[in-house]
């Protein structure tokens, strides 16, 4: 865009400032006394801050010039005025709002001032005086907000439609709104393709895939399953084919002889196990043999320095020899006291294993108690022989102690081994007392639940006796109940001929009875269909709350032919109920 300036001066002074050389937009100089090392950047040839692709620095104050243009002139606003205020830049903002644009203004003159920018794609100008600017980049709208608050004036006209005030603004249009989500979106595919491929990269590789059945394939199956080599491989096709359901009528027998084939193969690990096992025993022997060798050897050395160690030889060696006897004796002696822990605890190991194969094989009772017992006496027996092992300790501590009472003058290398010895027994001592103590304990409490046991079998046993004696008692009482009871039949004639013993014999016999047999008549008169004998006695309830069920129950039963008790419904819905029979029963007297 051509720039002509109006003061080369003013143009002049800008530039040095910002460090570049004087030139104008034609290459010309300005300045011919420009020295370079005033500026701030030197050897930087002419650029305009309107040119594409020049970014503003923000941190270097910009002091901004006239600008012509063909159709109009602008005006920088005044330096000494605040930055003109911006919005927030919504994402990809590529359309900005120009607003104080003079009336007689057109499309080309915006064209004019904000092309140099960048591309322009579209221009929505409004009959008012501000537009719309869709650039083709986002960093084009950096530059066009260069020219917010710049004057404008068109041509050399003073009319006030000829004239406005530039406010440059972002705008937020869907367009760019859009592009920049599909811009994100896009590289957010790129990344989850990326991930994809790092995930596949680091993935382990996949297995082969298993063939399906033939009848070729299942022989040499067969073939595999009996080589060892590959029977790893062959039982897995083999599983997957099972899995499948590859088995029919037909192959049957096929997949037998395979599946007869891999029970055969446990006979074979079998033999390799008792082979490793013999091995490993072999070698466990062969070690303990080495050891009690190299043991052997250690206690000849410890006994060579021993016999130094005496006055005899002792005296005869110089000072220095006499310390390096004495560093050496130490190491044997250390070495020797590391291997014989070694083997002591290989010995040690063998007698738990051993321990457990005894305990293994003895058979589980079936019954509680019996097996109670005999667990109790086998902790009597361990009892005894731990008892038995103590003692042996305790003599053999004795017998230690007196050998290092009668051996106490000179206090030599066998002091220290007796006095090891005499350590690693009295160790040996207080574990078997500690083993000694809770096997106490526990033949305590497996006692005490046994005596718990036979003190709740008596218990059953009692409680076993009574109800027997209860079903007994209970039977004698059915049969007195079934010779006492006798039919009572009185018939119509009877109550004629001895109306004076049923007047003598009345059913009511007070007057509360007569006032309740007055209430329960009315109560049933009222229902036809007859009451339950609760719904009775709700209702009396409610009158007097001392009125019992039995004192209801038996007072309707001495009234037969007053109130009489009928069975209504069907099934589960089978119900008692009384209903009022007075009118009929006062014929029947």
């Amino acid at each position: 865009m051509p720039v002509p300036m109006a003061d080369a001066n003013a143009w002049a002074t800008a530039m040095n400032n910002l460090g570049m050389p004087p030139l104008g937009l034609g290459t010309q100089t300005l300045m011919t006394d420009y020295d370079p090392n005033l500026g701030m950047m030197a050897d930087y040839t002419s650029m305009n801050p309107l040119m594409p692709g020049l970014g503003l620095v923000p941190d270097i104050p910009v002091i901004k010039e006239i600008i012509h243009c063909k159709s109009c002139t602008l005006f920088p606003p005044n330096p000494n005025l605040p930055p003109p205020a911006t919005r927030d830049r919504p994402p990809g903002c590529k359309t900005i709002f120009v607003g104080g644009l003079p009336e007689n203004s057109t499309e080309q003159t915006i064209d004019e001032i904000f092309g140099p920018c960048g591309g322009i794609i579209a221009i929505r100008k409004s009959k008012k005086n501000f537009c719309h600017i869709r650039f083709a980049e986002e960093f084009t709208v950096d530059k066009a907000l260069y020219l917010s608050g710049y004057r404008i004036r068109m041509g050399s006209s003073t009319d006030k439609k000829d004239s406005g005030r530039l406010h440059v603004d972002f705008a937020q249009a869907r367009d760019d709104l859009y592009e920049w989500e599909c811009y994100q979106r896009m590289l957010a595919r790129e990344e989850r393709h990326r991930r994809k491929i790092e995930e596949d990269l680091m993935r382990p590789p996949s297995p082969p895939p298993i063939v399906h059945y033939s009848d070729h394939e299942c022989s040499l199956l067969g073939d595999k399953i009996k080589e060892d080599g590959q029977f790893a491989e062959a039982v897995r096709v083999l599983l997957t084919w099972l899995e499948r359901g590859e088995v029919n009528r037909r192959n049957a027998n096929n997949f037998y002889s395979m599946i007869q084939a891999s029970n055969s193969h446990i006979r074979r690990l079998m033999s390799e196990k008792a082979q490793h096992e013999k091995e490993m025993e072999e070698a466990k022997e062969r070690f303990k043999t080495a050891l009690s060798t190299t043991l052997a050897q250690f206690e000849q050395i410890v006994s060579v320095f021993q016999a130094a160690s005496k006055q005899k030889a002792w005296d005869h060696f110089t000072k220095a020899q006499r310390k390096n006897l004495d560093v050496w004796r130490k190491q044997a002696q250390e070495i020797r006291n590391l291997q014989n822990e070694q083997l002591m605890g290989i010995r040690q190991e063998k007698e738990m294993e051993m321990s457990d194969d005894d305990m293994e094989d003895h058979p589980h009772s079936k019954h509680p108690e019996d097996s109670a017992v005999s667990q109790a006496e086998a902790l009597k027996e361990e009892n005894d022989s731990l008892r038995c092992q103590l003692d042996a300790y305790r003599n053999e501590v004795e017998l230690l102690k007196q050998e290092q009472n009668n051996n106490q003058p000179a206090r030599s290398e066998e002091d220290n081994t007796h006095s090891q010895q005499l350590s690693f027994l009295q160790q040996a001592l207080q574990g078997m007392q500690t083993q000694l103590i809770k096997m106490q304990e526990e033949l305590r409490r497996r006692e005490a639940e046994l005596e718990k046991s036979l003190e709740e079998k008596q218990q059953m046993n009692k409680e076993v006796q009574t109800l027997k004696e209860g079903l007994q008692n209970l039977q004698s009482q059915k049969n007195t109940e079934k010779t006492q009871v006798e039919p009572t039949v009185v018939t119509c004639s009877q109550e004629k001929e001895a109306p004076t013993e049923r007047s003598l014999q009345s059913p009511v016999q007070s007057e509360r009875e007569a006032l309740l047999v007055g209430i329960m008549s009315t109560f049933l008169h009222v229902h036809p269909f007859g009451a339950s004998l609760e719904y009775i006695c709700s209702y009396l309830q409610r009158l007097d709350s001392k009125i019992s069920t039995g004192e209801v129950e038996a007072l309707l039963s001495r009234l037969p032919c007053t109130f009489r008790q009928e069975l209504t419904g069907v099934g589960a819905s089978l119900e008692k109920r009384w209903n009022f029979c007075g009118f009929q029963g006062i014929r029947s007297l």
